[in-house]
């Protein structure tokens, strides 16, 4: 049914309600922790850094897929502590977890190292199970508490302990992954089969029955994050799970203008043997760097976080007009 007839509009008005109420728990939380909320732009010249998403296109402009650019420049400017709770698009994303258009929570600490940014992932689980009345998350039979102890975990040591890997990750050696029974397909780089490994064989395993913070990713698979001082293959990358499902993805920001222009161009060069075509540098981001102070930062998927918090089934359930 239309989401709009009474029947459909009933069924999802509880979720929908859980949505309202966990919305204004979060604001309120970072109103207590002293952040400002800002209000990018939707309209860009370039949407974002990753190879494989896609943007939509108006007027010789983008619609953001993510608002980290911009940003970067506020912290420039001078901010020190600031957060965005806006719309984000992505072409091509459609299934029980994405949608085209959906909401994104993104924050940012300057002068802080990423571990406190894992801490206010992990204070907003908190919240919004609070916030939702609910006992647990939940999805598709996977249970989450987030007032257990969460789980830390390398992904290095996700793909021994969990995938039953042999070798080092972080050697970036294809036949690390051939060795292990997944050779490459045709046209498949290293990041391509990283990314197929760990979607088969590892986060479908994490998040249960609490959080899992999975951190020191390969250097190769973090564009916009800075290099583990200990470990320069690895970098300040972190992502959040419960209930297998990935809730926010986080850096130690780079702030290397060189280094980002570096690894901005590789991402665009891959996006253009993949599909034909790439974004334009947005200049006036990596002229920003220069300027911002060290930062961590991290984006968060709102719909998802509510969806696990009420148990819906889709994310159709928890937006108000899909």
């Amino acid at each position: 049914m239309p989401f709009w007839t009474p029947a459909a509009h009933a069924d999802r008005r509880p979720f929908l309600l859980a949505r309202v109420n966990i919305l204004r728990a979060v604001r309120a939380w970072f109103e207590r922790e002293g952040f400002t909320e800002v209000e990018p732009a939707m309209l860009v010249v370039s949407p974002g850094a990753e190879t494989h998403l896609d943007a939509f296109q108006v007027d010789g402009r983008y619609l953001h897929t993510s608002p980290e650019f911009a940003m970067k420049k506020l912290l420039a400017a001078g901010e020190r502590k600031i957060f965005s709770l806006g719309k984000v698009w992505r072409r091509g994303e459609d299934s029980a977890l994405h949608a085209p258009e959906f909401t994104m929570l993104e924050w940012y600490r300057a002068d802080a190292p990423y571990t406190d940014i894992m801490a206010d992932c992990l204070a907003l689980l908190r919240l919004a199970l609070e916030a939702s009345g609910a006992s647990a998350l939940t999805w598709r039979g996977q249970s989450c508490n987030p007032t257990l102890a969460h789980q830390r975990l390398t992904l290095g040591d996700a793909f021994m302990d969990i995938a039953g890997f042999q070798g080092d990750l972080y050697d970036g050696d294809m036949g690390y992954f051939t060795a292990n029974g997944f050779a490459p397909r045709a046209g498949e780089s290293w990041s391509d089969v990283f990314s197929r490994v760990v979607v088969e064989k590892i986060e479908h395993r994490l998040g249960a029955p609490a959080p899992t913070l999975l951190y020191d990713y390969p250097i190769a698979e973090a564009a916009l994050a800075q290099p583990n001082p200990a470990d320069p293959r690895r970098a300040e990358r972190f992502e959040l799970y419960a209930c297998g499902v990935e809730l926010a993805n986080g850096f130690g920001e780079l702030t290397d203008p060189g280094e980002q222009r570096a690894r901005l161009a590789a991402a665009m060069a891959a996006k253009h043997r993949h599909y034909g075509a790439a974004w334009p540098l947005d200049e006036e981001f990596l002229a920003a760097l220069a300027h911002m102070a060290p930062t961590s930062g991290v984006a968060l998927g709102f719909d998802r976080l509510v969806m696990l918090s009420c148990s819906a089934r889709h994310i159709r359930d928890v937006l108000w007009t899909p």
